[in-house]
């Protein structure tokens, strides 16, 4: 028999931008696979996290991801969704929101994009104190000391990604001094912000060592100032974007975005109209647009996706760094079928 740690991952219930929980449960197995039928639910005090109250505060956590946590020996990672006492999802649980009928047809692919912080100057690495550092030019996908800051970390957060065995697709830094960021996909829309949330998590806990943290605030440097803000772009596709062949229904499904911008920007991340300004590579948040690779534009139709004869992906480049990739991946997949094609 092995003592097994297994660190349960859940999203809190503040309001409008969840939180990261996590606690480590210490089992006894014997020839652990690392499957989620191994393994079963546990509880917290809802009470501590807004999702209930102290007089009936237990909530349940149910285990839907695991990884290897390659920081811990004999340590996984679980990914975990909240419910009620009697079994039906939290109000706080958006990947309940993703029906089990759409999931595996639509595929993404996530650009999460973060500044790290020093902790002590509560500034972007890079910035000094009481100054700005050079205006942007020279930091995007830069190498070299003078214009990179924060590479170690990255590096290393990168490594535990892909040992932890999620589907890493590659990290640059941005166009903002001490800026980066990473790309995840998958093939479900659960599965890729299940990936989203543990590499957050991975994100996060790696900072501990560094006296870094990390800000997913849209526009962590203020709206007025020429500094971009930090995205998470949303690629997506499903069976007819991959295979169709016809801009007409192309067309058709962006069309289909235009008339409930509110109800995608609802879900897209507080304090993104600091950011959606029409400026620094963002269509403004009062209009909607799309264009083949138009960068400004709310709906990016990617070169590769014509070049291909219309078929491939699309990106949404509207949802902020700090969204929730299973709300914006719901609202996506609702969109795209309400077009009818």
């Amino acid at each position: 028999m092995a003592k097994i740690k297994l660190e349960y991952i859940w999203l809190d219930g503040y309001y409008p931008t969840q939180n990261m929980r996590s606690k480590t449960k210490v089992e006894e197995h014997e020839n652990f696979k690392g499957t989620l039928e191994e393994i079963g639910n546990w509880s917290f005090d809802g009470s501590s996290t807004k999702q209930a109250e102290g007089g009936s505060s237990d909530c349940v956590l149910k285990p839907v991801a695991i990884y290897p946590d390659p920081e811990r020996i004999n340590g996984y990672l679980v990914m975990t969704e909240v419910l009620n006492p009697d079994g039906t999802p939290h109000v706080s649980n958006g990947r309940a929101t993703i029906s089990d009928d759409d999931d595996d047809d639509f595929w993404f692919g996530f650009e999460q994009e973060y500044f790290i912080m020093d902790v002590e100057t509560e500034l972007p690495l890079g910035f000094p104190r009481g100054g700005y550092p050079k205006p942007q030019g020279m930091y995007y996908c830069s190498v070299g000391g003078l214009n990179t800051h924060g590479r170690d970390l990255v590096e290393e957060h990168a490594d535990l990604c892909i040992a932890a065995g999620l589907n890493f697709e590659g990290i640059n830094q941005e166009v903002a001094c001490g800026q980066w960021e990473f790309q995840l996909f998958a093939k479900g829309a659960k599965k890729a912000g299940d990936e989203i949330w543990v590499a957050r998590y991975l994100l996060d806990r790696l900072t501990e060592k560094y006296g870094y943290y990390i800000e997913y605030h849209p526009k962590p440097l203020g709206k007025e100032l020429d500094w971009n803000g930090s995205g998470m772009h949303a690629n997506f596709s499903n069976t007819t974007l991959r295979t169709c062949g016809d801009k007409a229904i192309y067309d058709k499904i962006c069309e289909a975005f235009r008339p409930v911008v509110e109800e995608h920007i609802a879900v897209y991340g507080e304090f993104n109209d600091q950011r959606l300004t029409g400026k620094h590579e963002t269509a403004s948040i009062h209009d909607f647009s799309y264009g083949i690779s138009d960068r400004g534009a709310s709906i990016r139709i990617p070169i590769y996706t014509v070049s291909k004869g219309w078929k491939g992906y699309l990106e949404d480049r509207r949802p902020a760094s700090n969204g929730d990739p299973y709300k914006i991946a719901a609202r996506i997949i609702k969109t795209v079928k309400s077009a009818k094609v």
